[in-house]
């Protein structure tokens, strides 16, 4: 249910970046775009984000919602042939823009794949339509509705005493895909039927066999590096034992190690991941 005192907010007036499936009135040459190619994003040739003009007038244009005030519109293009500009991937994308238009970029590539993804209906082959005012689509035939669904994950930074008189140690692992050389946090897609919490221990115990207690919720961040609707729910915990040593699982990650807080690796995630939100906060909480 929506809050009333937000509902009542006009929405143009709202900061930060809130989606929407119907901004109720066809793109304006000011409003921002969002062209994606395959799995990337093009923007101008100076990094900053395309205005509808930019592109061609018969461009098919989809809502993503409204940033700042300022309506924003994705479309699918099989080339960037003919349209000036730079292509470039999410994540190089949000290592230099704010939050709030990293996080629209990254709806772009979520609504754009998912359609191109989900044209036909999956229990009579029918081509599905588009329901109105709503990121969902539905099958003419056999009415079958088919939503944009998010898939969950879960991460969490896990703190230990450290020796006696010396700051807390935080467990960072490496993974065996994915940008190999960075130590981050152990992390994990939630199971249908299982709660965030629930995938936290999962996860914990599989990867590095290791229990946790005091698991605290720190806060979300859609991700677009990881697929699509992805969306990566953070939190804090403390080992259970504080002696035990953590075993990796030999698949997902390559090593695990416990490091002093003031004492990190530079090969950290980049700082729009939530990733690091917690890796700093963990740090500054340790500091206090």
């Amino acid at each position: 249910m929506t809050d009333p005192a937000v509902r009542s907010v006009p929405t143009a007036r709202r900061a930060g970046f809130q989606p929407g499936a119907d901004l109720g009135h066809p793109p304006a040459p000011t409003d921002l775009a969002l062209p994606v190619i395959g799995a990337k994003l093009l923007t101008n040739a100076d990094g900053t984000v395309a205005r509808v003009a930019d592109l061609p007038a018969d461009t098919p244009w989809v809502p993503l919602g409204i940033l700042d005030g300022v309506p924003a519109w994705a479309t699918d293009l099989t080339t960037a042939d003919g349209v000036p500009g730079r292509v470039r991937g999410w994540a190089s994308l949000a290592a230099e823009v704010p939050e709030p238009l990293a996080t629209l970029a990254g709806r772009a590539l979520a609504v754009v794949t998912w359609r191109r993804t989900h044209r036909w209906c999956g229990a009579c082959r029918a081509e599905l339509t588009d329901q109105p005012g709503e990121t969902a689509r539905r099958c003419p035939d056999c009415g079958l509705y088919v939503p944009m669904q998010l898939s969950a994950a879960v991460l969490v930074a896990i703190t230990r005493p450290g020796p006696a008189g010396r700051a807390d140690e935080l467990l960072l692992v490496r993974h065996a895909t994915g940008p190999s050389g960075l130590w981050a946090l152990v992390a994990g897609f939630v199971e249908a039927g299982e709660t965030l919490e629930a995938a936290v221990h999962r996860e914990v115990a599989e990867e590095v066999g290791l229990g946790v207690d005091r698991l605290t919720y720190f806060g979300s961040q859609p991700w677009a590096i990881s697929g699509p609707g992805v969306l990566l729910a953070g939190f804090t915990a403390r080992a259970a034992d504080p002696h035990a040593e953590p075993v990796v699982d030999g698949r997902e990650l390559t090593q695990a190690q416990w490091f002093g807080v003031d004492a990190l690796p530079a090969q950290l995630p980049p700082a729009y991941s939530i990733s690091r939100w917690l890796i700093d906060a963990t740090v500054s909480a340790a500091r206090r």
